[in-house]
């Protein structure tokens, strides 16, 4: 009786980690613009640098 009541306790405070995770994760999220905005900065930093290294021909 009593490990059916600690299974249940348990399943409901995994279901409330999950769900507090993806809730969290939502509001969180970096819109796609400021994801590629700082993707196409770091490129392009990265070209600058390997230009003037003459890495790149």
């Amino acid at each position: 009786m009593l490990a059916k009541v600690w299974k249940k306790v348990c399943v409901g405070i995994l279901i409330f980690a999950c769900l507090f995770n993806v809730v969290s994760k939502l509001v969180h999220k970096i819109s796609f613009n400021k994801e590629i905005l700082s993707s196409a900065q770091y490129m392009y930093k990265q070209y600058k640098y390997e230009k003037e290294e003459n890495v790149i021909e």
